[in-house]
């Protein structure tokens, strides 16, 4: 049965192969992400499916105030990966007051905020999954430079725990998804030249079967995946 799916940051990297997988397989896919482009290229993996895309800034209330009008003729979202991020490397003694604002916008408002804009369109069978990092999870080694990403993304890490428990037993199930080091141009902006040992098609397979499954097994669970440090 096709299936509705939001994908934010779906222009490169995890996001993009992703949509991609989706497509494939007959589901309807609702691709956001600043770079109209990129987000074009994807009609080309369209297979009995449908894609559209919405070009916006989603630190952007103006911006984001689009999503209900994209997804008008659904009925239902079966599932909303939260996958777009920011990525800051800098000494924590270079880091601007933009860099934190613009941080906290994509990496925890907006997600905030998409979860509001959809919820009424989910029920019992539908999946949140929101995309952190390891550099998030309390305990997790920590790494200089990177104290504006991993704090930002860090509430999400509360926020889904939270709603886990607001939510009522006919509102969607909800679950963070924690990465390792995965091969994608943000990793490279983090750690230039290390190789990680997973690909950003390997983990989009990952996120496409726990999307559509992983919320029958878990809720407001914090999954760890990680095979190296970083």
């Amino acid at each position: 049965m096709k299936k509705n799916i939001i994908i934010t940051g779906a222009s490169r990297g995890i996001g993009h192969e992703l949509a991609k997988i989706h497509l494939q397989n007959g589901n309807s896919v609702l691709a956001i992400s600043r770079n109209e482009e990129k987000l074009k290229e994807l009609y080309a993996f369209e297979n009995n499916s449908q894609l559209i895309i919405l070009p916006m800034d989603i630190s952007k209330q103006s911006d984001l105030d689009m999503l209900p009008g994209a997804m008008r003729n659904w009925e239902s979202v079966d599932v909303l990966y939260n996958n777009a991020g920011f990525l800051v490397n800098k000494p924590f003694s270079e880091i601007s007051e933009n860099d934190i604002d613009y941080s906290v916008a994509v990496n925890y408002k907006a997600p905030f905020r998409i979860i509001q804009m959809v919820l009424d369109k989910m029920n019992s069978n539908s999946h949140i999954v929101n995309i952190t990092t390891m550099g998030a999870v309390q305990g997790s080694v920590k790494f200089p430079g990177l104290a504006a990403y991993s704090s930002s993304k860090a509430g999400i890490v509360t926020l889904n725990e939270l709603l886990a428990q607001e939510f009522n037993e006919n509102q969607p199930r909800i679950n963070c998804v924690a990465l390792g080091a995965v091969q994608t141009e943000m990793l490279q902006e983090a750690f230039p030249g290390y190789e990680a040992p997973i690909t950003a098609e390997e983990m989009a397979n990952y996120l496409f079967n726990f999307g559509l499954n992983g919320h029958k097994f878990q809720n407001g669970k914090i999954i760890q995946l990680s095979l190296s440090t970083p």
